[in-house]
């Protein structure tokens, strides 16, 4: 195919809407009903005021498309007020957007994707980009490359910078080449630059580089700690996206348990998932490696990656595990569920899905603000190994297990994690916050103590992973708690998780996840497609 290497896409993508006062937040009279049938996430979307004033010509949101969320560039905006609060006059911030990856060396591009840090402070899409704000004045500035005509060709009309101004309702624009002098001229005080550890990965934020930057007095410590805590307590506007994108996924998962049956495979299963979240959600990427693991597989975490690419064909008396989530402006959702593949649990799988469903609702019950996030991963435990013990492949008393390890055999990985632009989001471990603990603990991926505004997963597993069976069996202080010869007829069996996207509130939770989740409800839904619907909120 012919090709340009490292330029910025230009063909509109997107939808841009325009200003009008009091909008509806979602234009339904372009949508077939035959859409409008299916899929009725967008019915409760409210009308939008925007908090400020701009110009006629500015955009006033961003959507993918009729039938799409309208995002309000306001968020951006709330999120720049909110990260200049934090900071002292004199200060800027400069942060450098993602860039364009080649496939290794060919002229052929990974589609896009734009650092998470540069999206929450600006919501621009385009690779190559600078973005600075100003403390002092509050203004914000973009800077996008200098492109040469002849790009026009391949890549269509080129953006002047004055276009940019109003598609991202941004102060001002410029070339990148000019970021030095532009800076200069707002003769700051300290320039700072993102440079801090991501605490999943052990990766670090990119920092921003420019041709002149050792001209100024530079920070690259200060605003990571502050930029990560903002982006750990999402705003209104953050969780209407989220709840979009929550419900968008919920949806497609139940298209999914629809389609899935003996005889498939895993990657069509994959396929239905990305074609509903795409087709009708407008969400082009995933916030992941799709997960559909069927039989033995469900046992493996983190299956469907390039050696086992969702390959295996399902057979009937598998149990399905299948995580996966959409992505909609950037923001994650990350949604599991376990389901028989031919509809109907038989009893080794009913005891161990409410065993984990058990679980779940321990932690929807108990999570609220001022509660550890460790207490949650105990209290989940603790449920979860009553449940088992009560199904006769336990024995002995619940904290002695937790005391020597066996909810680590069973569920050897963290309750949850924050969610929100990453799917496992920044903020775990910051400075002022609970320390990683010691011990199984140590796998948590934060030890906060739960904030109204955050969004989290809550996803709670049990699985029978044969080489961490046999060291149980192999470790006379574990291997007591088993009755072996029930165990030995779940090898193979694979595992159980249910995963929820959850926000945190003033007195509790609300469950942004909306799919069928008792025994009964999956199989009735697997059944007859019945109509699973609960209340649903897109407030702004």
């Amino acid at each position: 195919m012919l090709k340009i290497r490292n330029v910025i896409r230009r063909r509109c993508l997107f939808s841009v809407r325009y200003f009008r006062p009091y909008q509806n937040s979602c234009n339904l009279s372009y949508i077939p009903t035959t859409v409008l049938s299916r899929i009725d996430i967008f019915s409760n979307h409210s009308k939008i005021k925007l908090p400020f004033i701009i110009s006629s010509n500015m955009a006033a949101t961003w959507s993918m498309g009729p039938g799409t969320l309208e995002v309000p560039l306001s968020l951006f905006a709330t999120n720049r007020r909110r990260l200049a609060n934090k900071l002292k006059s004199g200060q800027i911030v400069v942060l450098q957007g993602g860039e364009d990856v080649n496939h290794y060396d060919t002229d052929v591009q990974y589609v896009f994707r734009q650092e998470a840090y540069f999206t929450w402070v600006c919501g621009v899409r385009e690779p190559g980009c600078y973005f600075a704000l100003d403390v002092s004045t509050g203004k914000s500035y973009l800077f996008v490359p200098r492109l040469p005509e002849e790009y026009e060709v391949w890549m269509g009309k080129l953006h002047a910078c004055s276009d940019f101004k109003n598609i991202y309702a941004v102060d001002e624009v410029y070339y990148v080449d000019e970021i030095k002098d532009v800076l200069k001229s707002l003769m700051p005080e300290t320039l700072l630059t993102l440079s801090g550890p991501n605490t999943d990965s052990g990766l670090t934020a990119r920092e921003a580089i420019f041709n002149g930057i050792d001209e100024f007095n530079v920070d690259n410590e200060s605003l990571f700690p502050i930029i990560a805590e903002l982006r750990v307590i999402k705003t209104p506007e953050e969780i209407a996206v989220m709840r979009y994108v929550c419900k968008v996924s919920s949806d497609a998962h139940k298209q999914v348990m629809l389609y899935a049956k003996p005889g498939r495979m895993e990657y069509q299963c994959e396929s239905i998932f990305l074609d509903h979240c795409y087709r009708v959600g407008g969400c082009r990427h995933v916030s992941y490696t799709c997960i559909c693991g069927s039989g033995h597989n469900a046992a493996t975490l983190h299956y469907g990656h390039a050696g086992t690419p969702n390959s295996k064909i399902i057979v009937d008396g598998d149990i399905c595990l299948f995580d996966m989530g959409g992505n909609y402006a950037g923001y994650a959702a990350d949604i599991t569920c376990s389901f028989p593949a031919n509809g109907k649990f038989t009893e080794d799988q009913k005891l161990i899905y409410e065993a984990v469903l058990f679980a779940r609702d321990a932690v929807i019950r108990e999570a609220k603000p001022g509660v550890f996030w460790h207490e949650m991963h105990l209290t989940a435990n603790r449920a979860m190994l009553a449940h088992l013990k009560r199904g006769g492949l336990l024995q002995g008393d619940i904290e002695e297990m937790i005391r020597n390890g066996v909810n680590g055999i069973l569920q050897p990985h963290g309750l949850g994690h924050l969610l929100g632009l990453d799917v496992h989001d920044v903020g775990g471990y910051l400075p002022n916050c609970p320390p990683r603990m010691t011990g199984p603990l140590a796998k948590l991926r934060t030890a906060r103590q739960l904030l109204a505004g955050m969004v989290l997963t809550v996803e709670p597993g049990c699985y029978f992973i044969p080489r961490l069976l046999d060291s149980a069996r192999n470790n006379p202080e574990q291997s007591r708690f088993f009755n072996w010869h029930r165990v030995e007829r779940f090898i193979g069996f694979g595992g159980v998780r249910i995963e929820d996207d959850v926000l945190i509130t003033d007195d509790g939770v609300e469950n942004l996840t909306f799919v069928p989740r008792t025994v009964q409800e999956i199989e009735e839904f697997m059944s007859n497609g019945s109509n699973f619907n609960k209340e649903l909120k897109f407030n702004v």
